[in-house]
């Protein structure tokens, strides 16, 4: 039997020098470093018996290769979640966790984390108050609604309602608004889990007025409108529109409720075919819910408004408890309002608006700036080329944006190898792969971390002429 010469085991990296390059150090400064010891020690038994037992055929990796697969293999071990960077160009991609935060957001969950706040408690009398109370009447202050509730997303939300407006009752929908959601949650099946009677109309592309009202009996409990917020209808469509809607609600005695999804506050040129949630609440609807993290920009919540007296019945009912919000999502959704007061200003201050309203030349120059740090990588070939981003998060859907990237590829590795390596970088880059090239799209990331990102790859792909 064939064995590696002792060369190869001389050349095997010492612990030391692992721990002093650069994709190491990146992890020792949020990983203990016995955690980190004893990945660097496991990896190389692992890679000495990988030697022992290949018959002198196995190859010792290059230096960077071992480190980035020792960052990986910590990274992997972490509990629990980290940052990464989304260069995908999908700016509210719910794997990556949809909205960043404002940094005034930010701040907001770094004071109430430090230590005890006021969350249910009145500084005034010293008495218990009620959770979030604040943050909903800056909702109504903001909306013009008559109340505001918020719960823990948009699906809690709508389940809350619906428990409580139509269980064990008729709510009637649009079969063309049957919709399925993220996770594959079908808007019937939720219905059912309430205990609503799910009463469809009209057909999938066409529904009128009239086919509410024939449908309308003792046993109906509510009007449901369910926005299409992640597929659009186009050709030979009718649908009623929310003032007949709220017409006929009121004629016959019956709530409306509206589920946005996406929630636009301010009109961008991305979300120009969204439905403001703002004219929801001008038009008389008696609820409509929406999403706190997608186009409000602000933390995972579903924020209810409307009428103060179906708000109160929701506050009442006990599902309210079990989807109630933290300190943490109210601290960081207050933070986010008072930035979206301004429309102007919330353009340029709320991470999600800045991105879908970013100028295209912008976005160009950022790209060629990237590419221009990443072009003497080694075996990389790197491009810049015009291309199309995403709103993403279910919202806005075929609504594609302009954009700039910088493509890459591989002298010996098809793009979904390099795209999983760019992954196993500290920090992880998430780009997509389209004609087997990886493109990463400035849209979809701060400008902050465009250094960053093409520094990540730097330390991968050495320069030419550079060491490992």
């Amino acid at each position: 039997m064939t064995t590696p010469s002792s060369d190869v085991y001389r050349r095997i990296p010492s612990v030391d020098q692992l721990l002093a390059s650069d994709p190491i150090r990146a992890v020792l400064g949020r990983t203990p470093r016995p955690i980190v010891l004893r990945a660097i020690r496991a990896y190389l038994d692992d890679l000495r018996s990988t030697l022992a037992n290949s018959a002198g055929t196995a190859q010792l990796p290059e230096f960077d290769e071992i480190v980035s697969e020792i960052a990986r293999r910590v990274l992997e071990r972490e509990p629990g979640i980290r940052r990464v960077i989304n260069a995908t160009g999908v700016v509210l991609h719910t794997n990556l966790g949809r909205a960043r935060l404002a940094p005034e957001a930010v701040a907001a969950l770094l004071d109430v984390a430090r230590g005890a706040c006021d969350l249910e408690i009145d500084l005034e009398t010293g008495q218990r108050a009620r959770r979030g109370s604040r943050v909903e009447a800056r909702l109504v202050e903001m909306t013009g609604a008559e109340a505001a509730l918020v719960v823990n997303n948009n699906a809690g939300a709508l389940v809350l309602a619906l428990n409580e407006i139509a269980q064990a009752r008729e709510a009637i929908v649009s079969r063309g608004e049957l919709v399925e959601i993220g996770g594959s949650f079908r808007i019937p099946e939720v219905m059912a889990r309430t205990g609503a009677k799910l009463v469809e109309v009209g057909s999938t592309n066409r529904t009128h007025i009239a086919d509410y009202e024939r449908a309308i009996g003792s046993e109906t409990a509510v009007l449901l409108k369910v926005h299409r917020s992640n597929f659009r209808l186009e050709g030979f469509v009718a649908e009623p529109s929310l003032d007949e809607l709220v017409e006929l609600g009121a004629a016959r005695g019956v709530p409306v409720l509206h589920d946005l999804g996406s929630g636009a506050i301010h009109a961008l040129a991305a979300t120009k075919n969204e439905p403001s949630l703002l004219e929801s609440v001008r038009k008389g609807v008696d609820l409509v819910t929406f999403s706190g993290d997608k186009l409000i920009g602000g933390p995972q919540a579903g924020i209810l408004l409307g009428k103060r007296v179906w708000i109160e019945r929701l506050r009442s009912n006990p599902l309210a408890r079990a989807l109630r919000i933290d300190k943490f999502t109210i601290a960081a959704l207050a933070a986010t309002l008072d930035l979206l007061e301004d429309a102007t200003e919330a353009r340029v201050r709320v991470p999600v608006l800045a991105a879908l309203d970013a100028d295209p030349r912008e976005l160009a120059a950022r790209a060629k700036s990237i590419a221009g740090d990443l072009g003497d990588c080694r075996s990389l070939s790197v491009r810049v080329e015009e291309a199309i981003s995403e709103v993403g998060g279910g919202a806005v859907p075929a609504e594609g944006l302009p954009t700039t990237v910088v493509a890459l590829s591989h002298e010996t590795r098809g793009a979904n190898d390099l795209a999983r390596e760019l992954r196993r970088l500290t920090p992880p880059v998430i780009a997509r792969v389209a004609k087997d090239r990886v493109l990463l799209d400035p849209r979809s990331m701060d400008p902050s971390e465009d250094r960053e990102c093409a520094d990540a790859i730097r330390r991968r792909f050495a320069p030419v002429g550079g060491g490992g």
